[in-house]
């Protein structure tokens, strides 16, 4: 979508997979917490090239079907390892070797679109998802989470992301916090989180 001044805006899923595109190289290893249509795995997957590696969580069958599709239809499957569990249990089908060293999360929450609105991330499980992220994060390493206030459940979600953010910002991470360019009600919201140390 264009602005006034004919500039296109860009999309806080956009801006995200640009905040990751700073950390990321060929042979990393990296993470999509939320597969939903596989935009973000395919982005992460064509990140680290052949000798990377991705692994992506979602619990819906259609999600992980629409992505195996695109990702195989890039030939970049080989590249992705999809389980079809909650994001909350990502260190147990991380390989333990990874762990320390990804250097990319990725959440984008709510429901996944053209499927079940009433299927939708929650605020506990998302919370212990990001709990498993930071300690499998590098240092260096960047966690991207797109949050929907809009849907039903969204707020209750953001308002607990923003509360777990706050210890956060007085340890060893950077964290920003993106608006949407167009503020209306139930805007989303773009957290960058960067393991500093």
């Amino acid at each position: 979508m264009a602005d006034m001044t004919g500039s296109r805006r860009q999309s806080l899923t956009e801006k995200a997979q640009a905040k990751i595109a700073k950390v990321l190289s060929y042979g990393d290893y990296a993470v999509d917490a939320t597969v939903g249509n596989g935009n973000d795995t395919f982005f992460l997957a064509d990140h680290v090239g052949p000798e990377g590696a991705v692994v992506g969580f979602d619990i819906q069958e259609l999600a992980l079907h629409r992505a195996t599709a695109v990702l195989g239809e890039a030939q970049l499957l080989q590249r992705v390892k999809l389980v079809q569990k909650s994001h909350h249990r990502m260190a147990e089908f991380v390989p333990d070797d990874w762990h320390g060293k990804i250097k990319a999360i990725m959440f984008n929450l709510g429901y996944l679109p053209r499927g079940d609105k009433s299927v939708i991330t929650q605020a506990d499980t998302t919370i212990l998802a990001l709990e498993a992220s930071i300690k499998i994060l590098a240092v260096g390493g960047r966690m991207t989470v797109v949050a929907y206030t809009g849907h039903d459940g969204g707020q209750e979600e953001t308002n607990a992301i923003r509360e777990w953010l706050r210890p956060l910002t007085i340890s060893h991470y950077d964290v920003e916090m993106i608006p949407a360019e167009v503020q209306t009600s139930g805007s989303p919201e773009l957290y960058v989180i960067t393991r500093t140390d």
